[in-house]
């Protein structure tokens, strides 16, 4: 490591000449590999912008200028030139890094992003501020292929095409985002090349190239491949308004120093869209082999690229093999993902019945209103999507779906914490946001067994939108062979009698609500009565009733924050015109970093000892 160990910022680097950055980049991405081998993280997409990365700290003055890493699944380079590099064995610990970019933790990330397709709009806001204020500052943002295709990303670039601000936009794209990325894309280039277009664009290459260096006109000939990129670069983004240039070699350290330059010294204004081409887990042979390019690992051994991983049966595993099930006992199941066939188990779906399962790309809103379609023709559609990215869809939700009580199933994975993802991967709030909506039914299993007949359930409700949320977690109580049981709509399941204390579970806090029941019994001679709810909407007004014939406290407990499952209960007794004591156990009204998950929910109060203290205080 002969230069990275000396190298802790920007200014460190720019103190070396252009030709030792060609080592510089090898070592950082052995550095790089070396932390995620401790840590586990977003590798592949990190080693395919090493000299981009270098690149852009060498040439742009940061933190004045501003770079925006979309996603920030890439940013791992970045951090480590940033004065983060003694920290990024931290990765995604607790009081450590965080996985993404993040104001708060560095000057140098102007913008935190962990959700895709964000950095465009940023971009167009930071120049606009910096020329109302008269600044002088250049806006880098960085975007990949897979983000561009949001509907968010073209909405950024019409608007940032149309204020024509001088900004710069890298397109980072190594063909491959999470899962495959999707689209008419494709298909818009077979028009382009079967047009006069593609037969004149020799001339037309020969021509734009002359301003620019020859690396340019060489590399953007070398193949059919990005001689379609040019011609698709030329009809769309010049029609928006961009200054387009590529499509040229991400991995040309030179190069990139020679363009940004270019740009920094305003030889090249306006908006300028630069189409980079990059490998995804460049220099890693393990990552570049791999299906998935090392998008997200665990913790790994160097040599054999091996991950470390658990072999327990997960809550998405057990969606995946129930779909499978479900899929051959009716055919009008059809499954939705938004580019992450993987993530949410739909990938044994997809490879089974490849005519029934649909990855619309990072387009949740869309991918909400194409189930509410499918469902209006009697086609029973599993939409599957992390909790807090369904967030992202929630007019669509509200409008497409729930006033007009359409039958779409929503699998909602990633729900309460999630680890080492932190705040902005957490299913914090969708029972907050579903149970306030009519006609939903909501769901959430406290085990395996229930997940599975859950879903079972939800092939028969044929006139309500539903949704079933589950953790980033493995399961308790699975049988795959045992048969499918359908469960009463809004009906809970009594796990335990008792008295006087009514613990209300909803979720798969079940193993902390049967601690706490253990805590009441030998400090208290209290046995309290359990009840597993499984419906945070239809709640089971019947218990409740029953319940308060003979106790006179009853506990919520659910892995969401206020306003969900607690005030779904607490407003049956004001209903009811009961008064009983209520103690309400959700997530704090806070953001937590990210951790173990075990820590969040001790952090949340959301253990054994914090239920049974906060009971305690309030009830003896």
């Amino acid at each position: 490591m002969k230069f990275i160990n000396k190298i802790n910022n920007p200014r460190d680097l720019k103190k070396y000449s252009i030709n030792d950055l060609e080592q510089i980049c090898g070592e950082l991405r052995n550095f790089t590999i070396d932390a995620v081998s401790k840590t586990g993280g977003h590798l592949g997409a990190s080693l395919g912008v090493v000299e981009l990365t270098v690149a852009l700290h060498y040439v742009f003055n940061t933190p004045q200028d501003k770079i925006i890493w979309d996603v920030g699944h890439q940013a791992y380079p970045h951090k480590i030139l940033t004065e983060r590099k003694s920290k990024i064995r931290t990765l995604r610990k607790k009081n450590g890094l965080s996985g993404f970019t993040k104001r708060s933790e560095s000057i140098y990330d102007p913008f935190g992003a962990a959700h895709s397709s964000t950095s465009l709009a940023a971009n167009l806001g930071m120049t606009v501020a910096r020329d109302i204020l008269k600044k002088k500052f250049d806006v880098v943002s960085v975007i990949g292929d897979g983000a561009i295709s949001a509907g968010m990303a073209f909405e950024g670039l019409n608007n940032i095409g149309h204020l024509n601000k001088n900004s710069l936009i890298i397109l980072n794209d190594n063909e491959m985002s999470i899962a495959k990325p999707v689209g008419a894309m494709s298909n818009y280039l077979v028009k382009l090349l079967s047009s006069k277009t593609y037969i004149n664009v020799k001339d037309a290459i020969k021509k734009f190239t002359s301003n620019l260096p020859t690396e340019v006109e060489t590399f953007a000939k070398k193949t059919e491949e990005y001689l379609k990129g040019y011609i698709t670069g030329n009809t769309l983004f010049e029609e928006l308004g961009l200054n387009y240039i590529g499509p040229i070699d991400g991995h040309n350290t030179t190069l990139l120093v020679e363009l940004f330059k270019k740009f920094k010294n305003k030889e090249l204004t306006g908006p300028i869209f630069l189409h980079l081409v990059t490998e995804k887990g460049k220099g890693y042979a393990p990552a570049e082999q791999s299906s998935d390019k090392f998008h997200g690992v665990s913790s790994f051994d160097i040599s054999s690229g091996a991950q470390k991983k658990s072999q327990d049966i997960t809550y998405t595993k057990v969606v995946s093999k129930t779909l499978l099930q479900i899929g051959k006992i009716d055919k009008k199941v059809v499954a939705i993902t938004a580019a992450m066939p993987g993530g949410t188990g739909l990938s044994d779906f997809q490879n089974k019945f490849p005519e029934r399962c649909f990855d619309v790309g990072i387009a949740e809103q869309h991918a909400v209103t194409f189930a509410a379609g499918l469902s209006t023709q009697d086609i029973k559609p599993f939409t599957a999507i992390y909790s807090t990215f369904l967030q992202r869809a929630y007019d669509q939700v509200v409008h497409d779906v729930a006033i007009q009580s359409l039958p779409v199933r929503f699998l909602i994975d990633r729900s309460g914490y999630v680890g080492a993802d932190g705040a902005t991967h957490a299913g914090s709030f969708d029972l907050t946001y579903l149970s306030c909506l009519p006609n939903f039914i909501v769901m959430a299993p406290s085990d395996g067994d229930d997940l599975k007949n859950m879903i079972y359930t939800s092939l028969f409700i044929n006139k309500n939108p539903s949704a079933i949320r589950y953790p980033r977690d493995t399961v308790i109580n699975y049988n795959e062979k045992t048969k499918f049981k359908k469960i009463p709509i809004g009906k809970c399941n009594i796990i335990q009698k008792g008295k006087k204390i009514a613990l209300l579970n909803l979720g798969t806090r079940i193993a902390s609500v049967k601690g706490v029941s253990k805590l009441l019994e030998k400090n208290h001679k209290i046995k309290p009565t359990i009840i597993d709810m499984r419906f945070a909407k239809p709640i089971d007004t019947s218990i409740l009733k029953i319940l308060t014939k003979n106790h006179d406290c009853f506990v919520t407990i659910e892995e969401n924050s206020i306003g969900g499952f607690s005030s779904q209960v607490n407003n049956c007794f004001i209903q009811m015109k009961k008064t009983p004591m209520l103690v309400n156990c959700f997530m704090p009204d806070e953001f937590l970093d990210h951790s173990d998950m075990n820590d969040q929910y001790t952090t949340a109060k959301l253990d054994a000892d914090s239920i049974y203290k906060k009971i305690s205080k309030k009830y003896f």
